[in-house]
C-alpha cells in the first residue's frame, strides 16, 4: 500500500496495481511517469488522471465517445506495441477536459487522446496527425432552436 497526496481528494491509499505507467510522461510533464485514474462518480463520464509523484498534477478526463459518437482515429502499430495492445478492446480512450469559467465553456482535447491499457497498466498520450480534430472541441453545445445546452454529439431530435 502506498499513500499519495492529491490536489482534489487529499491523501489516498493506493495499491501498486492501480498505477499506470506513462513511460515518456505526458507532454509538458515528461518527468512524471506514474499516474492513477480516480473516478469520483461512476454515473458520470469523467475521471481524473492523478500523478502519483506530484499532488498538484491532475487532469480532468472524459470518455470522448459519450460526447462525440463519431470520434475515431487509428492507433499506430508503434503505439500498440508500446502499450502492449493485442486487441482493440484492451484500451480505454480518454481526452483531457479544460474547464475555464464555467462548464458551458469547457473544451475537450480530441487532438491528443490518452490511451490506457488497464490490463498491462500502461498509458500514452498520442498526438493525431492529418486530422481535423483540435485541442478545443466544446464539451457542451448550445442548440440553435431551444438554446438549451446539450452534450456535443447528442441528438436533439
Amino acid at each position: 500500500m502506498l499513500t499519495i497526496d492529491t490536489i482534489h481528494f487529499g491523501e489516498m491509499n493506493i495499491t501498486e496495481e492501480r498505477m499506470i505507467e506513462f513511460s515518456h510522461g505526458l507532454p509538458g510533464f515528461e518527468e512524471l511517469t506514474n499516474f492513477i485514474v480516480v473516478v469520483p462518480d461512476e454515473s458520470l463520464p469523467f475521471a481524473y488522471l492523478q500523478s502519483v509523484d506530484s499532488a498538484e498534477v491532475s487532469f480532468l478526463m472524459a470518455d470522448p465517445f459519450q460526447f462525440y459518437g463519431d470520434y475515431e482515429f487509428e492507433l499506430s502499430e508503434a503505439a500498440q506495441a508500446e502499450l502492449e495492445v493485442s486487441v482493440p478492446a484492451d484500451v480505454q480512450v480518454r481526452v483531457i477536459v479544460t474547464v475555464q469559467e464555467s462548464l458551458q465553456s469547457a473544451t475537450m482535447n480530441l487532438l491528443a487522446p490518452i490511451i490506457i491499457n488497464p490490463v498491462r497498466r500502461k498509458g500514452k498520450q498520442i498526438v493525431l496527425h492529418q486530422t481535423s480534430y483540435t485541442t478545443k472541441h466544446s464539451l457542451i453545445q448550445v442548440t440553435s432552436d431551444a438554446k438549451s445546452p446539450t452534450k456535443a454529439g447528442e441528438s436533439t431530435c
